[in-house]
């Protein structure tokens, strides 16, 4: 997600360094001590606007949320959504690429990722890319705790489609899918930017949970 350059982005972030967190490599094996609780962790890789994590912080106090966006353009909007929302205390972001996830978190760190809307990199050349591709399956796995899971939603049926394989092949339990999610009017379903849009439009919304093995 790209929007419009705004150079004032790294001094406005900067100056919230409470909700924005820096140099957060530094933060590896020390994400609970920096919330100040033993509470789970719930990472969201590609928050974009950060409508979704921020629902998420307000509706669940009792969970850590942590949303990570590798444009400073995109996360600089979701922390004027935190800083609007009273700036949840269980609530933090940073700007990275997903790639670098293992110098960020330690292993068995985290408790779930989320990924909503990921960029679906449709040319087979670009495989890799996509966020449930085996590489970023096995990236996941090393951050989280056994039996740790992923949640998934998108409008792209083929990226569906092609998650459900990877995962699949991944030997992942597929806990919940959904080819219609909101047909099912789940009461708790926070939407993402990208989701009312879509959804308005009459577009189905994908979403499946996987879970990965105790061992």
């Amino acid at each position: 997600m790209r929007l419009r350059n705004k150079p004032w982005a790294r001094d406005y972030m900067s100056e919230h360094p409470d909700v924005l967190v820096a140099e957060p490599e530094k933060m590896n094996n020390g994400w609970n001590k920096l919330f100040g609780n033993d509470n789970p962790i719930h990472i969201e890789v590609g928050t974009g606007m950060g409508q979704f994590i921020i629902g998420m912080a307000i509706a669940n106090p009792d969970v850590n949320y942590i949303g990570i966006e590798h444009f400073d353009n995109v996360i600089v909007v979701a922390l004027e959504k935190a800083i609007e929302a009273d700036k949840p205390s269980n609530l933090k972001l940073f700007r990275a690429n997903g790639v670098d996830l293992l110098n960020i978190f330690h292993k068995g760190e985290i408790d779930r990722v989320y990924l909503n809307f990921s960029d679906p990199w449709p040319k087979t050349r670009h495989e890799k890319r996509r966020l449930t591709s085996e590489m970023f399956l096995e990236l996941y796995e090393s951050v989280l705790r056994p039996g740790g899971e992923i949640h998934f939603k998108t409008d792209n049926r083929s990226l569906f489609e092609y998650s459900l394989v990877t995962m699949s092949q991944y030997n992942m339990k597929l806990n919940y899918v959904s080819l219609d999610l909101h047909k099912e009017n789940l009461e708790d379903n926070i939407m993402t930017e990208y989701e009312e849009k879509f959804s308005s439009k009459g577009y189905p919304i994908y979403r499946l949970e996987a879970q990965y093995g105790e061992q």
